[in-house]
């Protein structure tokens, strides 16, 4: 099955984990005949079957989940207590005596792919690894088209070597994080346009780009250059249905030029952000945070009391380069507007 027998408007709206993606945002996508998808790694089993539920009562078109392939770490108390105090700058600046442990430090993969295979949505897309080929395998036998996430071409081909049905070629400008997985990730330094011409002289399977796409115009320019289709996501976090806190969304409207960088400071793996006072004050050491998702349990408690106070200066205000010409609609008419715009010559 190819991707338009799925969605017939080649637009995915990007899966963003941390609550931005809700069943309204991914339902109008999907009614709109994209592609609508929830960041599900940061969720768990019971949540995940419930906003599939809820998803499901508002859409009968196929919608995506997205997973981080990873493995539950095992820290030493020494590298937890060496982080936290690499971090007390920051939560010692919220008044608090000491950092609050996390319960865990990320959900069980293993078993959220188990659920993946009982709830059968139309498509799954993974990042930060790779699955298995008979992963893979277990997920076309349930009927999942699945496409893996690269920042290189050498991914992209050991994607389509593992029986991926498609990929998204994510470039640098992408907000969040970045879903490199071989080699350094910051040696993933191509932009969306030249990563997308590398990976379609690659392979043979669908491409779908990702990467400072935030108009009609620019996504008719990524399928004149042979996209299959494109993966949008700082343009939905500001829509009506986005889950992202108040401050957070007004940060990304009031953006103007190029505000945003990668930083490992949040999470320990790079990802594209606005720069805010944690960025700042974190720059020096961020070489120095533990691995994801250590450090994203350890700033877990310190981003939610700053969403909890409507401080944006210690949120994670994951965003991509074109932040800048973000657009506050509700999805459904940000579908309709993109629509419009491809078909404009």
């Amino acid at each position: 099955m190819g991707l338009k027998a799925i969605f017939p408007i080649p637009i995915i709206q990007g899966p963003m984990a941390g609550g931005a993606n809700t069943p309204a945002m991914v339902a109008a996508v999907s009614n709109a005949g994209g592609l609508g998808s929830f960041g599900a790694s940061m969720l768990s089993l019971d949540t995940i079957r419930s906003q599939v539920a809820e998803t499901r009562r508002l859409t009968a078109r196929p919608f995506m989940l997205n997973f981080f392939v990873q493995g539950i770490p095992s820290p030493s108390p020494q590298e937890v207590e060496r982080a936290v105090g690499l971090l007390r700058p920051v939560w010692s600046s919220l008044g608090w005596p000491e950092l609050p442990m996390p319960a865990k430090w990320c959900e069980d993969f293993a078993a959220q792919f188990e659920l993946l295979l009982e709830l059968k949505p139309a498509v799954a897309s993974f990042t930060f690894d790779i699955l298995t080929a008979a992963q893979v395998r277990r997920l076309h036998d349930a009927g999942i088209f699945v496409i893996g996430t690269v920042t290189t071409v050498e991914e992209a081909l050991a994607w389509q070597a593992a029986g991926a049905d498609a990929i998204v070629a994510s470039g640098v400008e992408s907000g969040g994080h970045r879903g490199t997985f071989i080699g350094e990730q910051s040696a993933a330094s191509l932009e969306a346009i030249p990563l997308l011409a590398a990976v379609l002289q690659a392979v043979k399977i669908p491409v779908i780009s990702a990467g400072n796409i935030m108009s009609g115009a620019d996504i008719r320019e990524r399928l004149a250059l042979g996209a299959s289709a494109v993966q949008m996501g700082t343009a939905f976090l500001v829509t009506d249905e986005s889950g992202i806190p108040a401050v957070y969304k007004e940060r990304l409207l009031a953006a103007q030029g190029n505000p945003t960088r990668l930083t490992r400071a949040f999470s320990g793996r790079l990802a594209r952000g606005v720069e805010n006072r944690f960025m700042q004050q974190m720059a020096e050491v961020e070489a120095d945070v533990p691995a994801y998702p250590v450090q994203n349990a350890l700033t877990g408690s310190i981003r939610a009391e700053a969403a909890k106070r409507g401080d944006p200066e210690l949120l994670s205000l994951w965003a991509g380069t074109g932040v800048a010409r973000s657009r506050a609609m509700p999805a459904a008419k940000l579908m309709e507007t993109l629509i419009a715009e491809i078909d404009q010559s």
